[in-house]
């Protein structure tokens, strides 16, 4: 069983681009690619870098090293799970009962 341990600290909300870059494991091309993809915000702009960020460039890191996904398929997979899950927290915040 492989086993990564990847400590980052996120000081307040949010950090650079180059510190999650490295806390993803990841190359600086994967970020300028993820921020392409609209996966997290480009590295230029004024929105937050935070750890909602980190996962979403780890998950599609890791959808195209295990299953070869294409770039742009990896980006949907996490776009979609995402949605999902901000749906689900909603249906939460509603009251809701969820039998997924």
């Amino acid at each position: 069983m492989e086993l990564n341990v990847i400590r980052v600290e996120v000081v307040g909300e949010a950090t650079d681009a180059q510190a999650l870059c490295r806390a993803a494991g990841v190359p600086w091309a994967w970020w300028q690619a993820a921020a392409q993809a609209g996966l997290v915000p480009a590295a230029d702009t004024d929105e937050p870098l935070d750890a909602a960020a980190l996962q979403r460039v780890r998950r599609w890191a890791w959808l195209q090293r295990h299953f070869d996904a294409d770039p742009e398929l990896a980006a949907l997979v996490v776009q979609l799970e995402a949605e999902i899950e901000r749906l689900r927290a909603r249906l939460r915040r509603a009251g809701a009962a969820l039998d997924i």
